[in-house]
């Protein structure tokens, strides 16, 4: 066995993916209990409201105008994100 195969494997198996770690670490734990609460907060205003866009006014339903707003949020997150790395 050459000097280069006894250190490669004396590692624990770690190649490009070993300091991945679990899948659920604590972040990944919080932001899916994020995203719980905020769609229970979505779907539970499921009134019809009134929307004003610089001029028009719009009547749709509450959780229609939350939902849209969360992707928003989400897709600009994404984009910011994309940026930086």
């Amino acid at each position: 066995m050459s000097r280069k195969s006894s250190q490669r494997g004396g590692d624990g198996g770690g190649g490009a993916g070993a300091g991945r770690g679990s899948v659920l670490t604590p972040g990944r734990v919080a932001v899916v209990a994020l995203a719980v609460l905020g769609l229970v907060f979505i779907f539970e205003n499921t009134r019809a409201t009134k929307i004003r866009l610089l001029i028009p006014e719009v009547s749709m339903p509450l959780w229609v105008a939350l939902l849209a707003t969360a992707v928003i949020g989400a897709l600009c997150g994404a984009y910011s994100m994309r940026r930086r790395g």
